[in-house]
Formats: structure tokens, C-alpha cells, sequence
């Protein structure tokens, strides 16, 4: 792969603004050899010396041979320069002189310059930023850690009294709690502390622990003129620092949430429970983990760029014919960006204090945690995605063949089939259709580079891929298809017509076995990635008391787009628990109840998003949420309306289904295109589009628009009575119906992630916000 697209693919894709635009100055460099072919072609060799000649073939032998080799401490003169570096400005700008300018094609060489110091000015004041930015965060995780520490000693030792901290520091040494999460002391005598010793000489490494081949850097002080901060060596803090803090790991529950209504404001104090101290710990591990892939991709961030700016100058050498690599590469070595340590050093005080602290002092188990390993795709994987999913498509041509065959569509028996049957195994093709929709939007994130993961909130390496995801979706088509198949070959065999009841319980029994892998307490068939999902529809289904996370409110529009999988469900529920199934009959549509509950179960997602909303509304005091609660309730009016009208027609419940029908879509269409995906902007660079987008084709956002369009429009079906053709049942009209609105919000979900992740760009987010567990007095920070 070439350096170019290997840089891109190493980029923080939320931080890819700040990087060196690679491809640029290589444009630049291109243009330089362009124009010296055209003047080389257009001079002729009588007018020119054959010096220069001469001298120029051998520069350019030099340069493609690997002559011109600059080692270190090599001495040139001073004529033989071809550029001057200086740093210029209050604020620390390089800027790079071409001393000539005077030859033929000079002007190219000076706009390259000119444009490398831009991109490498760039590059170090973001990196200065960055650093600056981790720095002051190691700070408060070292007030943090005070904290962890003193909360140890207490909880280890209930009878200690606070204010005698005092005593337990004497000749530079603090005796301090080293509890590991699991309860168990690391070891010590008395109250089993572990010594802290604090250095005076920064850089010193004290090995503890021979056998397990542990280094602890211990410091006290920051270097004067780099700002580094010490995460190992914490000051022995007495225990008075308890009196100054406040616990911030109060779980949100509904029960919190309603306190919080009555009683704002309020922050507990401290109770010195293991149950409190093993919060604060998780809470304090999920920060040092964050806080070291931060300094991780800002160590990458670093390398890559000076790696770039070292092929970039090569690069200019070798067409130029100008050794100039030299003078600049000594000036990014000798800048901030090449020669500041501070990521490293916090790396090794971050590995070093969360060894000893969290992971009792096991270096294995510790570095685990700080750098979960990525996953890797398995052939198996690959190979039963292949098998399932030719599976599924052997036996969905095996069904249309029977059908045909056997002259089902025409059979005495085809409406009591599709009234019965095809509602309770549509529930599949349902679910199998959406999970095959957001597969394929994985796979257009990835290729993409839209950062699901972390916009999701995913741990490192625990994110399930598109081919995991279709692997699911095939298996749960496989299931479904042979049971539908298993259940017309029964009914029409003569020797299985005796087993009315096990093959119109078939359907029952593929739901029970996927509720059932759904909650299964195993590690396999994903859990991480199936109790994420229970999480989410839990606090979905609890929506105004939990504060609202991007992957609940992006859960809640795919339920959503998922009524008429609630609508089998209930009748699930009714026609095996009221109606005779084995002889195929049921009241349902004549109970009272059933159709109350069928305007509830449309009802619920669309209610549980404008909850989301209001909630989001009074945190956030974002009015936009207020205006996308009323939104979704235009679509609870405007289901209401179209239920009524399917129940009981009528012309004034179809005018009134279609008035709502059509201000609920004209306001999710604007919403969806201009509000969720960011299109339609006039003033944009790219018409009626964005600012930036991802796709390079734009056509793909106009097809998509209309598409949106055009799908939101299925509802016409129900109200003008479209009832398509003569063969096709009206159970399965709504099924295409519905199935056409999964695909509406398959294609809704990649603008919607790509919007999400180009605002992340904008802002150089690319971490994700952690609690930290105290909150400490102003006037005790100030002193500190």
C-alpha cells in the first residue's frame, strides 16, 4: 500500500482536519516536475552548459541511487544550502525561506514551502493544544487518585479518624490503603498500606517487584519548562481530603431521577461503603482507560505526521534534485511536535499507576485493560455467513416452488393461511430484514470511516461487525424459513395431518428460542453485544427517567419503524392465548381489548422518542428537541388516525387519517433530511447539500432524499384503499408496506451516523466524556 492511503488509514477520523495534507503537497511536487520535464523538453542542449548539464545528471544518479545519503553530523557549506528555517513570531511560527527563487520553476518551489509550513504549523499547534489539554486532565486524576486513596484508607479502616490525617506521614513516606477492587490488600503491615515514596529526582525508576519485572516511575515536580504532570508520584494526601469532596457515582436509576425532581442540587456525602468504593474504582478505571487511548492516538497522531513530513521532504528531494530534507527534518525534530516527551512520560506514569492500583500489580492484567486487543475477523465467520446465507436462499426458492407446485395461492385453505399464519412468521422477515439493513450500513460506516463505535459508545473491541451481524440475520432466516416450510409440507402431507398442534405451534416455538438466546447468561452468540441491546430497550422503555444517551434515542426511531413487528406480537399473544389454533380460528379482531391494544402497540415507540425528547428538552434547554417532541406526536396523531380508519372506514376518518397523514410526513420528511442528515443548504460549497459529505458521488444524497420521500409516502396504501393486485393478499400488502419502511430507515440510519460523526469531525471530538467520581470544593482547588 502506498504511504498515502496507509496515512489515511491511520488517521483519528475525527481529528482528520488537523493532519498534514499529504496529498496536496504531493500535488505541488508533481507540478515542480512537470514544469522541469516541459523546460528540459523546450531548452536545447547546445544552449545550455555542460556543466550544468552534467552537474544536474549526476544530482539526479545522487538522487535515485541512494548517494545522497544525509547522515547526522554531516558538514556542508554554507553555499550548498538550499533553504533557511527559522522560527519567527510571538507565537512560535516556522517559516522556511527558499533561498532560489531567481531559477527557472522557483515559483513552485517557494509555493511549496510556503504550503509546508502551513500544514506543519498546523500540525504542532494542534499537537501543543492536545497536550496542553491531557496535561491540566492528569491533573485532576491526580486529585482524583487523592481521593481513591484516602477512600481506601477509610473504608479499610472505618475506626480512623479523619482529621488525624496528619499522623500518617513522616520522613517523606504516606502509608496508604492499597485495597484492590475485589476487597483483597495488597499487602503491609498494620493497616496493609504500601509505601509511597515520593522523588525528588524525576525519572528515577524504583523496581519493587523483581519476579514480576514491574518499573514505577516516581515523581513529585513538574519540569519547569515542560509542564509535565506526575500520575504516578502522588503527594501522600491525609485523610482531611475527604472533608473536601463530594461522591459523584449516585446511580441513575428512576428512583434518582424522581428524587433529583424534588430535590435538586443535591450531592451525597460520602458513606465509606465498599459498594461506594467499588463504584468509584469502576469509575475511575473507565477514565484511566480513556485517558490512555487518549494519549495513545496522540502519540500516533505525532508519529504519523512527522513520518509524513519526512516521505513529503524525500519526496521533494528526489524530483528536485535538491538536498533540502536535511535542514527541514532537523527543524520538526527540534520543535515541539518532534521533541516533547510529555505523551510518553504519562503513558508510563498511566501504565505504572494503574498496574499497582487496579490491577495488583499485575503488568498482564493491567496492560489488558489499558489496551483491549482489536478484533479479529475469523474465517469460520466468513464460512458459515456463506453457508447460511445460501441456506436461506436454497429454501426461500424451495417455498416458491411448493407454493407453485402445489397450487397454494388458489387452494381452499390460502385465506386461512394468510389471516392465521403469515402475520406470526412475518415477524421474522421483519426482524431478519432490518438486521440485514443495518449489516449493510456497517459496512458503508467502515468503509467510510465513520466512527460508529465510539459515536455508539462501544468499548474497544467489543463492537459487532456487519459480517457477525448478517451471519445473525442469515441464522435467523434459516430458522424461520424452515419452519414455514416444515408447516406447508405437514399440512399438505396426509400422513403428518395428525400433528395439527405441533406444526401450528412451530412459530411459537421459533420466538420462545429467540427470547431465550436473547437473555442466555452464556458468553455466546455475542452477549456483550445482546445485553447492550436489552440495556438500551430498557431504558428506552423507561425513557423520561434515564438520561438520554445517543444509542437509546437511535434505537427508539428503529422501533419505530418496527409497528407492525408490535402489532404480530400482540397477536401472538392473542391467537395462541384466546383463539383456537389448532383449527386456525380466532376473535381477535372482535375483542374489545385487542384493538385497544392494537392503537397502543403502534403507539408505544413513537411515544417513547418524544419522552426522549422532552427529557432532552429540559436538560439541555435545546428547543430544536421540543419541536422534534411535537414531531413524533404528529405521528402518534396521524397512526391514530389511519388505525381508525383500517377498524371502522368511513370518509371522516379518512379525511382525517389523511390530513394528519400528510403534516406528519411533510414535518419527518424536512426533519429527516435537513435536521438528521444536514442536506438542503443553499449557500453550501456543494449545492443544496452540506459542507462536507463522505460519499464523493452526490447524485447518492439526491437519490437518497427522494427515496426518503417516496417511502414515506407507503401510508397512501391503507388510506386510498391501493390494494395492489389481485393475488396479493392484504395481510401481505401490509408486510411489503412495512418492509418498505425498514428499508426507509436503513438508508436513514448511514446519513444520520454520517451527520453525527462530520460534527465530531468539526469539533475534534473523538473521546468520549467520562464521570469522575468526586467533585471537589472550589476553595480546597484553589489551594491545591
Amino acid at each position: 500500500m502506498k504511504f498515502g492511503k496507509e496515512f489515511v488509514s491511520q488517521m483519528v477520523p475525527e481529528w482528520r482536519e488537523a493532519y498534514m495534507d499529504y496529498n496536496s503537497l504531493k500535488l505541488i511536487i508533481k507540478d515542480i516536475l512537470r514544469f522541469r520535464k516541459k523546460y528540459a523538453s523546450s531548452t536545447p542542449m547546445a544552449t545550455t552548459p555542460a556543466g550544468s548539464v552534467l552537474k544536474r545528471r549526476v544530482a539526479l544518479y545522487r538522487a535515485f541511487s541512494g548517494l545522497t545519503s544525509r547522515q547526522r553530523g554531516s558538514l556542508r557549506k554554507m553555499e550548498d544550502e538550499e533553504i533557511l528555517v527559522a522560527e519567527e513570531g510571538e507565537e512560535g511560527q516556522w517559516q522556511t525561506r527558499f533561498l532560489m527563487p531567481s531559477e527557472d520553476g522557483g515559483e513552485f518551489e517557494v509555493v511549496f514551502f510556503r504550503s509546508l509550513d502551513d500544514e506543519f504549523n498546523k500540525v504542532n499547534c494542534f499537537y501543543k493544544k492536545k497536550v496542553g489539554e491531557v496535561v491540566e486532565e492528569a491533573e485532576e486524576l491526580s486529585r482524583q487518585m487523592d481521593g481513591l486513596i484516602a477512600l481506601r484508607l477509610k473504608v479499610d479502616n472505618p475506626k480512623v479518624d479523619i482529621g488525624g490525617g496528619s499522623e500518617l506521614a513522616s520522613n517523606g513516606i504516606s502509608s496508604v490503603s492499597a485495597v484492590h477492587p475485589s476487597g483483597r490488600k495488597t499487602g503491609g503491615e498494620d493497616m496493609d498500606v504500601i509505601q509511597e515514596v515520593e522523588m525528588s529526582n524525576e525519572g528515577e525508576i524504583l523496581e519493587e517487584n523483581e519476579e514480576r519485572g514491574i518499573e514505577e516511575l516516581e515523581t513529585a515536580d513538574r519540569k519547569p519548562n515542560r509542564g509535565t504532570v506526575n500520575i504516578m508520584g502522588f503527594k501522600p494526601q491525609p485523610l482531611e481530603v475527604l472533608d473536601h469532596i463530594k461522591i459523584n457515582v449516585v446511580p441513575e436509576t428512576p428512583v434518582s431521577t424522581i428524587k433529583s425532581i424534588f430535590q435538586p442540587n443535591t450531592k451525597p456525602d460520602l458513606s465509606f461503603s465498599k459498594k461506594e468504593l467499588k463504584k468509584v474504582e469502576e469509575q475511575m478505571t473507565q477514565a484511566f482507560s480513556e485517558f490512555y487511548k487518549k494519549l495513545r492516538l496522540l502519540k500516533s497522531y505525532c508519529f504519523l505526521n512527522q513520518l509524513a513530513f519526512s516521505k513529503i521532504m524525500k519526496k521533494y528531494d528526489k524530483f528536485s534534485s535538491r538536498p533540502a530534507s536535511k535542514a527541514y527534518l532537523n527543524m520538526v525534530d527540534n520543535s515541539y511536535l518532534g521533541s516533547s516527551d510529555e505523551v510518553t512520560r504519562l503513558m508510563e506514569r498511566v501504565e505504572t499507576t494503574f498496574i499497582k492500583h487496579f490491577a495488583n500489580g499485575n503488568r498482564r492484567k493491567g496492560m489488558k485493560t489499558l489496551r483491549p486487543k482489536t478484533k479479529r475477523e475469523k474465517h469460520r465467520n466468513t464460512f458459515f455467513l456463506g453457508l447460511l446465507f445460501g441456506g436461506s436462499i436454497s429454501l426461500t426458492v424451495a417455498i416458491i416452488v411448493l407454493t407453485h407446485a402445489r397450487n397454494i395461492l388458489k387452494s381452499a385453505g390460502h385465506d386461512l393461511y394468510m389471516e392465521n399464519i403469515f402475520p406470526l412468521y412475518s415477524l421474522f422477515g421483519f426482524i431478519v430484514l432490518h438486521l440485514m439493513m443495518f449489516s449493510g450500513n456497517i459496512f458503508f460506516w467502515r468503509r467510510y470511516r465513520v466512527n460508529y463505535p465510539f459515536i455508539f459508545g462501544f468499548n474497544q473491541g467489543s463492537e459487532i461487525g456487519y459480517r457477525q451481524l448478517f451471519l445473525i440475520s442469515s441464522g435467523l432466516a434459516i430458522l424461520a424459513l424452515a419452519g414455514t416450510i416444515s408447516n406447508l409440507d405437514m399440512e399438505l402431507d396426509p400422513r403428518t395431518k395428525s400433528y395439527v398442534a405441533v406444526k401450528e405451534l412451530v412459530p411459537l416455538g421459533l420466538v420462545i428460542v429467540v427470547l431465550l438466546i436473547m437473555v442466555c447468561p452464556f458468553n455466546i452468540i455475542y452477549r456483550s453485544s445482546r445485553y447492550f441491546l436489552l440495556l438500551c430497550i430498557f431504558r428506552c422503555l423507561l425513557a423520561p427517567l434515564y438520561k438520554v444517551t445517543l444509542p437509546d434515542f437511535f434505537l427508539a426511531d428503529q422501533l419505530t419503524s418496527q409497528v407492525q413487528a408490535f402489532r404480530s406480537l400482540e397477536f401472538y399473544i392473542c391467537y395462541y392465548g384466546w383463539g383456537d389454533f389448532k383449527k386456525r380460528s380466532h376473535n381477535c379482531l372482535d375483542s374489545h381489548v385487542f384493538k385497544s391494544f392494537y392503537f397502543i402497540v403502534a403507539m408505544i415507540p413513537y411515544w417513547m422518542r418524544s419522552l426522549q425528547c422532552v427529557r432532552r428538552l429540559i436538560e439541555e434547554k435545546d428547543r430544536m428537541q421540543g419541536l422534534n417532541a411535537l414531531k413524533y406526536f404528529s405521528t402518534i396523531v396521524a397512526v391514530a388516525m389511519r388505525t381508525s380508519f383500517d377498524l371502522k372506514a368511513g370518509m371522516t376518518w379518512k379525511i382525517l387519517a389523511i390530513i394528519s397523514s400528510v403534516v406528519a410526513t411533510v414535518f419527518g420528511t424536512y426533519w429527516d433530511i435537513v435536521i438528521d442528515w444536514g442536506l438542503l443548504q443553499r449557500n453550501s460549497k456543494n449545492p443544496w447539500l452540506r459542507e462536507k459529505l463522505l460519499v464523493s458521488n452526490h447524485n447518492v444524497y439526491f437519490v437518497a432524499m427522494g427515496l426518503n420521500v417516496l417511502l414515506r409516502l407507503a401510508w397512501m396504501q391503507s388510506v386510498l384503499g391501493i390494494r395492489g393486485a389481485p393475488f396479493v393478499h392484504k395481510t401481505a400488502l401490509i408486510a411489503i408496506v412495512s418492509c418498505l419502511e425498514i428499508i426507509r430507515r436503513g438508508i436513514w440510519n448511514f446519513f444520520r451516523l454520517e451527520n453525527e460523526h462530520l460534527n465530531n469531525v468539526g469539533k475534534y471530538r473523538a473521546f468520549k466524556s467520562v464521570p469522575l467520581p468526586f467533585n471537589y470544593d472550589r476553595d480546597h482547588t484553589k489551594s491545591g
